[in-house]
Order: structure tokens, then C-alpha cells, then sequence
């Protein structure tokens, strides 16, 4: 019978513990949900935020007609790229075909006002490596 008590008590401690556990975790939980999360506000673009050149206003409606515009502004490609990603642009995503001069436009304004990236913005260099 004292071996039954004893059983019983430690289950009955384990129990409460599991249940305390429960209750802290679960107040954790609730405490995080309650806090005020910063609302996201998504900001207007529009080409005066881009560099100007000639083909500005062109190249930013026509992409930014899908996606943001930033997302262009962060590639960083040479005019072969540029090329091959509007035509990649308009096989697989339905964008509406550019052609001829408004073509030329585009690309001359990305290939100009976003080159290839050099390797010095990415990432660590290591300054003992002769380049």
C-alpha cells in the first residue's frame, strides 16, 4: 500500500509540474500574441525614385506593371542578362512582349543604370588575398 501512496504522490507531483509547464508556456504564448506587431505600409514608387536617364519612365512601367521596381534596381546585370531576363520575363510570365525600339530603350536604360555588381560589394573580402 505505501508503494501505491508513493506512486500516486509522484504522479500527482509530475501531474501538477506538466501543468504548471503548461500554464507558463501558454501564457508565453498568449503574451506574444497581445504584443503590438509594427504594421508593414507598403510605399508608393514611382520613376522619380530611380535614377534618371533616358528609358527611365519606359523600363519602370513595364516592370513595374508585375513586381516592384526595387527588385530590378537590386539586379545588378550586364545588357546580355538584361536582355535575356525580358525575354525570360515575357516566355514564362506573360509579360507583353518588347520589340524594336522600345526594346532598345529599356535595355539601354537598365544596362546604363545597373551594371554588374563588382565583387567588392559582396560579402566579406579577405584584405591578405592578392587579387
Amino acid at each position: 500500500m505505501k508503494a501505491q501512496k508513493k506512486k500516486r504522490a509522484a504522479f500527482a507531483v509530475r501531474s501538477f509540474f506538466s501543468g504548471l509547464l503548461f500554464v507558463c508556456a501558454f501564457a508565453d504564448v498568449n503574451a506574444l500574441a497581445q504584443q503590438q506587431q509594427p504594421q508593414f505600409t507598403p510605399q508608393a514608387e514611382d520613376p522619380d525614385s530611380y535614377p534618371d536617364a533616358p528609358g527611365r519612365d519606359d523600363a519602370f512601367y513595364a516592370c513595374a506593371g508585375c513586381h516592384a521596381f526595387r527588385l530590378v534596381a537590386n539586379q545588378g546585370l550586364s545588357r546580355e542578362r538584361w536582355d535575356e531576363t525580358i525575354s525570360l520575363m515575357s516566355e514564362r510570365h506573360g509579360m507583353p512582349k518588347l520589340e524594336g525600339k522600345d526594346r532598345e530603350i529599356i535595355l539601354n536604360y537598365l544596362a546604363k543604370t545597373y551594371p554588374p555588381k563588382t565583387d567588392q560589394n559582396r560579402g566579406f573580402q579577405n584584405p591578405f588575398l592578392k587579387q
